[in-house]
């Protein structure tokens, strides 16, 4: 069960910085002072066992594991892709989480009260486990964009939320993906505080290999952890 994520220093260029000032929370949630180092418990080091027991049939079909009186409304897409290592090897057997906004924008949480429908049956998050090629495959529905208030007329791109687990708690990865050709990546704070470089290593691209015919189109959004070619993270994740 264990993932072979190699436990070695990022590469900060490739990240967003803790304090982005467009991004106006971070100024407020980003360190200003030294980071103080604290010592690791045997809860943080302990390796994440996730059997296929644990993970239910329909976890990855988002279309699916909310249903109650029918399916979602929304584009169907397929969004599939390689978890792998800076050598390009596959990551094995690791879990990644998705959690996303319904077609129109809106999230099942209670913090979430712009005024677009909720979706009976979709609850947006679904996840899976890598297999052993490092391939994951998610079937869903495309977010709608939604207003955030960082400033003024203020929307999010459409994003779907990424999480990897590695062989520790402490080595959790989170990042977003991000659809092509979608006008907002330019007015959104988030993706421009990415450097400009890694900025389409979270852009998904269009893979009609991956398009399931008269069901749903597909998309490819490999993950590379470590190396000249990694995917940019969330800083403090």
């Amino acid at each position: 069960m264990r993932s072979r994520i190699p436990f070695r220093p990022r590469d900060p260029a490739s990240h967003p910085p803790m304090i982005h000032p467009d991004y106006r929370s971070t100024v407020l949630r980003g360190p200003t002072r030294p980071l103080v180092p604290v010592p690791q418990t045997l809860g943080d080091l302990t390796v994440p066992v996730y059997g296929h027991e644990a993970i239910g049939e329909l976890d990855h079909d988002l279309t699916r594991n909310a249903a109650r009186n029918g399916e979602p409304i929304g584009e169907r897409i397929v969004v599939a892709g390689r978890v792998l290592d800076e050598e390009g090897r596959p990551v094995r057997r690791t879990l990644v989480e998705i959690w996303q906004a319904n077609a129109a924008g809106r999230y099942v949480h209670r913090r979430d009260q712009h005024h677009a429908p909720l979706d009976p049956n979709f609850h947006g998050a679904g996840r899976c486990l890598t297999d052993e090629e490092g391939w994951y495959r998610f079937v869903t529905v495309r977010p709608g964009p939604y207003p955030w208030r960082n400033h003024a007329n203020a929307w999010r791109p459409s994003h779907i939320h990424f999480s990897l687990f590695g062989p520790a708690f402490v080595t959790r990865l989170v990042t977003q993906m991000y659809f092509p050709g979608d006008p907002l990546l330019a007015h959104d704070p988030i993706f421009q505080a990415v450097p400009a470089a890694a900025r389409e290593r979270l852009v998904a691209r269009f893979d009609l290999e991956l398009t399931r015919p008269e069901f749903a189109t597909g998309y490819r959004f490999d993950i590379v952890l470590r190396g000249p070619a990694e995917t940019p993270v969330e800083a403090g994740r």
